[in-house]
């Protein structure tokens, strides 16, 4: 008979603790969430089942400030988690992000139950805030007033697997009026080429075929670090990475827009033929009080020069309508130049005050009912070149990458969806081979929406690709291991190329 002392002692193992993330903004915040998901993985976490709602052990909020009900929305959903955490011992809500950078110091006083507030600068150190209100059995709030270490240096758990985002620069230099983003995420600072194209070539390694580059003025890339063709030079290296098949970026400044990267972009084959281009107005003196460092002339050349470079480019915008002392000939302006520059498409804005910006102060603000006339005017000009654009693309041969979840009737109508290299949305019908996320089909286009294209005949080619065999797999990991933990599967989907929230954070 075995004795006691033979035994070994007894181990408490504690149960595996589950974790949501909820993002608001840019995609810089869809980018941080990513490493938010890989700190927390890393340390034993495991993200809980999608639709949980609140049910997770720990609740991350990711949050912007680049709206003026930013905080309303923020304390809304904290009140709705109060009573649960309240009947849950050991469940934790942490706040991160642009409006805990911003208000470090009211949020544990408006919501006491937050366990851990940390800003833009730290997201490295949630787990040990975590950690230490868990023990402390107190609220963590710490903010750093500077970079501690370039983001991308941390684990990642990256929501696809055949594209991703890549960091080439955080903060921001300008001064635009209506944005805090630089207040909240600092000066710019650029990472070395070196670990960009390193960190591009794992990615690849592991099957990712498309990455966007991202930067709150992507290609001001190079003043922090003394090169003004940095960028250029960058796009030109993605261009020589073996199986890097599409490289997109996103967004970039009028001001530093340069013949350089034009020509980068025109020239280097896996460079896609898109662009975003925030306009914000297309009137002089608003962009002037605006601190925009172009006027509307520079800003069509520089549409016209990547139309004779690039042809079939697609361009896109942000429009802010209705901002402080915008008259009705001003917004005339912004119609002729959305006439003029023929946008595929535009994420048009009607302005709201940003708390903490000189627009929200300025004199000329202008009433509800008058922006909400402007802006339907816009919508409705933009909704008719983009459709008359998309009819041009009737009758051309595309090749798609086949994407997952963007096509929200694919279910009932029996196609996929998949991304043309100009970002458009094609939905295709179904071929009888199997198709996978990641992979190449080459379709004909033979009907144009406002917002999307369809191509109703029978597949003309699909390429199965290494980006689809990285989907298969993961996919297979994560139904098995979610079959052994009974948690959920999470949703695997590739990135949007166009930011969805913008008109300040990471769009320029």
């Amino acid at each position: 008979m075995t004795s006691s002392s033979d035994r070994s002692p007894a181990v408490d193992v504690l149960p595996t603790r589950t974790y949501e993330i909820r993002t608001y903004g840019c995609q810089m915040n869809v980018h941080d969430s990513e490493r938010l998901a890989g700190l927390l993985e890393d340390a034993g976490y495991v993200r809980a089942a999608e639709g949980s709602d609140g049910e997770a052990d720990v609740v991350v909020f990711n949050t912007c400030a680049v709206r003026e009900n930013a905080d309303n929305k923020l304390y809304g959903n904290l009140g709705h988690l109060a009573p649960k955490k309240a009947s849950r011992p050991g469940m934790q809500i942490a706040v991160g992000g642009c409006l805990a950078q911003k208000d470090r110091d009211t949020i544990v006083k408006r919501a006491p139950w937050v366990d851990v507030v940390f800003g833009t600068h730290n997201i490295g150190k949630l787990p040990v805030l975590l950690e230490r209100a868990r023990v402390q059995e107190e609220a963590q709030v710490e903010i750093a007033e500077s970079l501690e270490a370039f983001p991308s240096t941390l684990p990642t758990r990256r929501e696809s697997a055949y594209a991703a985002w890549v960091s080439i620069s955080v903060g921001c230099n300008n001064t635009c009026t209506f944005c805090i983003v630089p207040a909240l995420r600092g000066k710019e600072k650029d990472r070395r080429p070196g670990d960009i194209l390193a960190e591009i070539e794992a990615l690849v390694a592991e099957g990712v075929s498309e990455v966007t580059l991202l930067g709150q003025n992507v290609n001001a890339y190079g003043s922090d670090i003394g090169d003004r063709e940095a960028f250029s030079k960058l796009l030109r290296a993605c261009g020589k990475i073996d199986g890097l098949e599409r490289v997109r970026f996103t967004s970039p400044h009028p001001r530093d827009f340069t013949d350089d990267v034009i020509a980068a972009m025109a020239e280097t084959p896996n460079v896609m033929p898109q662009l975003h281009m925030p306009l914000q107005s297309g009137s002089d003196p608003v962009l002037k009080a605006m601190r925009r460092s172009y006027r509307q002339e520079r800003f069509l050349g520089i549409i016209e020069k990547v139309r004779a470079a690039i042809p079939h480019a697609a361009i896109s915008t942000d429009i802010i309508v209705g901002f402080p002392g915008e008259t009705e000939e001003d917004f005339q302006q912004t119609l002729h130049v959305v006439r003029e520059a023929r946008f595929a498409q535009a994420f048009t804005f009607q302005y709201s005050k940003r708390p903490g910006t000189p627009a929200a102060e300025m004199d000329g603000q202008i009433p509800k009912k008058v922006v909400q006339e402007r802006y339907e005017r816009l919508v409705a000009l933009q909704e008719e070149i983009s459709w008359e654009e998309n009819k041009k693309q009737v009758g051309r041969t595309l090749e798609l990458m086949v994407a997952e979840g963007e096509g929200r009737k694919d279910d009932t109508t029996h196609r996929l969806s998949g991304r043309a290299p100009d970002s458009r949305l094609v939905h295709f019908t179904k071929p009888d081979q199997e198709v996978r996320p990641g992979d190449v089909v080459t379709v004909e286009v033979t009907y144009a929406a406002p917002h999307h294209l369809l191509a109703e005949g029978p597949v003309l080619d699909v390429r199965r690709t290494r980006a689809g065999d990285a989907w298969e797999k993961r996919t297979a990991e994560k139904a098995a291991k979610s079959a052994g933990v009974l948690l959920g599967l999470p949703k695997v989907g590739v990135p949007e190329p166009l930011p969805a929230v913008s008109g300040g954070c990471a769009v320029d």
